[in-house]
């Protein structure tokens, strides 16, 4: 299996989000027995809560269903465990660096660098904006979410 986790600062807007839309995708793909995928926060803010409200009505116009998910903080056991450890921005990334041990950096990554096409790194928060900054979330992880399986595909599905 691989191990795929999206971390964000509370793991209520944007990694539960990417956990969503990422499983649906792998699912469509058939790919849910060879991919397991987990979202976490860097802070405890909302610990055990579940997605904002936004974040789900977004999701779910988009036939993904974010309400079974809740927030849990990362922890160091997480760079064993996962595969792939993708920061949804500059900040959580460089808080999950602080951490990371050398032997598991090249785990840790931007999640839109598998969007480079995009030509932005960092998935914007939206909490603190109105419901057009959810659907451009989405619009970004729904394209580096395509980017992520093909990067499975070629790296480990072979």
């Amino acid at each position: 299996m691989v191990h795929v986790l999206f971390v964000c600062l509370g793991n209520i807007c944007r990694s539960p989000t990417a956990q969503g839309v990422f499983t649906k995708m792998v699912e469509e793909e058939g790919l849910s027995h060879l991919i397991a995928i987990d979202s976490a926060g860097t802070h405890a803010y909302h610990r055990g809560e579940p997605p904002d409200s936004r974040a789900q009505s977004a999701a779910a116009r988009r036939q993904v269903d974010l309400s079974g998910l809740r927030a849990r903080v990362f922890t160091a056991e997480d760079f064993e465990r996962f595969d792939y450890v993708l920061a949804m921005d500059r900040e959580n990334h460089a808080h999950l660096e602080a951490i990371c041990p050398d032997h598991h950096r090249a785990k840790l990554r931007l999640f839109l660098e598998f969007a480079p096409h995009l030509e932005v790194d960092e998935v914007p928060d939206p909490y603190y904006g109105g419901t057009a900054g959810f659907d451009r979330v989405l619009d970004l992880i729904e394209e580096a979410s395509r980017g992520l399986i093909e990067e499975i595909r070629r790296n480990h599905l072979r």
